[in-house]
């Protein structure tokens, strides 16, 4: 006997993007999904802005931040690319008014019950699964379910060949002048100091004239500490922006795994991994929300059809061997992260790039695409991984910015 049909342990991206997909799919009024969020607290995910790319009318439209149809790259010399994403649209999407979406859909679903808890572990059992833990009152939970769906981070990466960090710091600004153009989205901004291994930029989504989120990112195998960040902010706002003075309203910080390591999509007959934890995210890019919804839809779809869920891998075969070789290539430094990115956005119609980093290209497509990176060393990386082994990556460092 279960009770509850699906269990989501984990309320961030992933398991509210499932449960605002299943809840749609069932009908009755008897719970049948159980929705398990972290207490406030460290388990819980801290507020996030999420980017996406699709065509305009999407189902989160009305909730998003702000939405840009002309994007920009910039050389480390500082010469734009400009290029327009239609019929495509960039949009930006914080995680407050997502949640607040989405709860307002589950409230209104009787098929849907929301706990707080702090899930110490999920177990298999005949037909079904037990997630245990701590209710938010202090009672022990068991909760048994015919199917689990875990989106918590993994305690350890899996064994990768490369395994580097995207990490990153963003300023919500406001000037005292007004500098932004928000027809414009700056996707990659390289005049910034590059690390030895890997690459930097800075991007900037304009919401006015006078606001914009400015963030600092980095793919390098060590953190910077947060004086580090700022001070790349505080160049780069300066310099590059030519802007002395700002308010800093809101900031936010993270780090992305960038590993080519291979991310099982259950944890036991009846426990499905979502999210980051089954692979959602983008080896080579770090984008996550758009595959997250795949990976949702796709569950839903199963469950709804067959009554079971299983759904396909988050990113084809193909995808990931040229994500695999490309973090190969950066991390052991044989090409030149921002000129990599700049000649592809350079030489690639933006449309079509975007395209690519969603897996949504054919395969003649992402030849063509190819022969606009460094050929030799990218032959070279390709050949040498089959011989590679993959290992558990280190822990994370921390280095002075």
């Amino acid at each position: 006997m279960h009770d509850t049909e699906i269990a989501i342990v984990g309320a961030g991206a992933a398991g509210l993007s499932l449960a605002y997909r299943l809840c749609s799919a069932t009908t009755g009024d008897t719970p049948a999904i159980t929705l398990i969020d972290a207490p406030q607290g460290p388990l819980r995910p801290p507020e996030r802005t999420w980017c996406f790319w699709e065509k305009p009318g999407g189902e989160f439209d009305a909730v998003t931040s702000g939405g840009w149809d002309t994007l920009r790259v910039r050389g480390p010399d500082g010469t734009p690319i400009t290029g327009s994403a239609a019929p495509l649209r960039y949009k930006m999407l914080r995680s407050p008014a997502f949640e607040s979406f989405v709860t307002r859909h589950l409230d209104a679903a009787p098929q849907v019950r929301r706990l707080t808890a702090t899930v110490h572990d999920v177990c298999d059992l005949p037909h079904g699964a037990l997630v245990r833990g701590i209710t938010q009152q202090g009672e022990p939970l068991a909760l048994r379910a015919r199917w689990v769906c875990d989106s918590r981070p993994l305690p350890r990466l899996p064994p990768a060949r490369t395994t580097l960090l995207q990490h990153f710091r963003g300023w919500f600004l406001r000037a005292d002048r007004p500098v932004f153009d928000p027809a414009v989205a700056d996707l990659m901004d390289f005049r910034t100091v590059q690390p030895g291994h890997g690459l930097s930029f800075c991007y900037v989504l304009p919401s006015s004239p006078y606001e914009a989120l400015v963030e600092y990112t980095e793919f390098s195998a060590a953190v910077l500490d947060d004086a580090g960040y700022d001070r790349a902010l505080r160049s780069y706002v300066s310099e590059q922006l030519g802007l002395d003075h700002v308010e800093v309203r809101r900031t936010e910080q993270g780090v992305i795994p960038m590993t080519d390591a291979r991310f099982p999509h259950r944890a036991g007959p009846s426990v499905v991994r979502i999210g980051t934890a089954g692979g959602a995210t983008r080896p080579s890019t770090g984008y996550t929300f758009a595959t997250i919804q795949q990976q949702a839809r796709a569950l839903t779809t199963a469950w709804y059809e067959q009554g079971r869920l299983q759904s396909p891998p988050a990113h084809s075969r193909r995808s990931l061997a040229m994500d695999a070789v490309l973090l190969r290539a950066l991390g052991t430094g044989r090409v030149d992260g921002a000129d990599f990115f700049t000649r592809l956005f350079g030489h690639v119609p933006m449309e079509r790039l975007l395209r690519f980093l969603d897996g949504a290209t054919r395969w003649d497509e992402d030849m063509r695409i190819g022969l606009h990176t460094p050929v030799g060393p990218m032959l070279r990386t390709a050949a040498e991984l089959p011989w590679l082994r993959r290992r558990p990556p280190g822990p994370t460092t921390q280095r002075p910015g």
